[in-house]
């Protein structure tokens, strides 16, 4: 049972994310983008401070060689994305601006820092739609098995997990598809099709880490800081930067209050989720 939950899981964050990144490029909740990363970063911080972080401490490892496994956590995720190896940056795209006529969301993914002059330049040509799929497939599978190790511990964490990942893999879907359908002139299926194949290996991560996991248990708590590191670093180093704009005062209670539901959506998970025996 818990394997078909994790592929269950795994299934939803990885190809559900896609189709709502597709319902939100092309159809009439393209509105709603920008608070999409806001959404994402209070998942993510919830998902990392209120359930991942907690079971970790609870264990009988030492609390001093788990907050080193955060710490390091961070710095190696910051060394992936300086490396570009968790990179998943994408070009701005018209008909990606929010209605205010902000581009940011379209590279709202936890990796994509378009910020930087040069981000990406490749993926207007023809052969760099093919780097960004493969991009996105290495970095579903690490999400699959992430999701994975939550699972492992209890299914609360799985859930919200699999949530969170959901949620933070929208934005940076919508950039994959504005690169594929620029490959494709324009063809929204193909590029729907190929992107949704490359979220489904969020399903192949999953159950490798299912298996591999589940080999070293008494190292679990371990990998559930490292699942917290990876969250706390995508909404701090990429999401929240983004957020961080001067706007007008409706305009930021409007990602306060996306922030809280974001929040909220994995307080509920915990609520609504029965957990298992560890």
């Amino acid at each position: 049972m818990k394997l078909i939950a994790i592929l269950i899981a795994t299934l939803l964050a990885g190809v559900g994310s896609v189709w709502i990144a597709a319902a939100l490029s092309f159809g009439a909740l393209a509105r709603y983008t920008q608070h999409m990363l806001s959404l994402a970063a209070g998942a993510l911080l919830a998902t990392a401070f209120l359930k991942l972080l907690p079971e970790a401490f609870e264990s009988a490892l030492s609390v001093q060689a788990l907050s080193g496994t955060l710490l390091a956590g961070l710095v190696f995720f910051f060394l992936l994305d300086k490396a570009e190896l968790w990179h998943h940056g994408h070009e701005r795209h018209p008909e990606l601006q929010s209605p205010d006529g902000d581009a940011d969301a379209a590279h709202g993914h936890p990796h994509a820092h378009d910020a930087h002059p040069h981000a990406h330049q490749h993926a207007h040509r023809h052969g760099g739609a093919w780097a960004v799929l493969l991009g996105d497939s290495v970095h579903s599978f690490g999400d699959g098995a992430l999701i994975a190790s939550a699972f492992l511990a209890d299914a609360r964490l799985g859930w919200a997990a699999a949530l969170s990942v959901l949620v933070h893999e929208v934005p940076h879907h919508m950039g994959d598809l504005a690169v594929l359908r620029s490959a494709q002139a324009g063809n929204r299926r193909a590029a729907l099709t190929k992107v949704s194949l490359a979220g489904a290996v969020t399903a192949l991560g999953g159950l490798v880490g299912y298996t591999l996991i589940g080999l070293v248990t008494d190292w679990l708590a371990f990998f559930l800081m490292l699942a917290a590191s990876s969250f706390v670093y995508v909404a701090l180093a990429d999401l929240i930067p983004q957020l961080q704009k001067r706007l007008s005062a409706r305009a930021t209670l409007a990602q306060i209050a996306w922030l809280a539901v974001g929040i909220g959506l994995v307080v509920l998970v915990g609520q609504l989720v029965p957990g298992h025996a560890h």
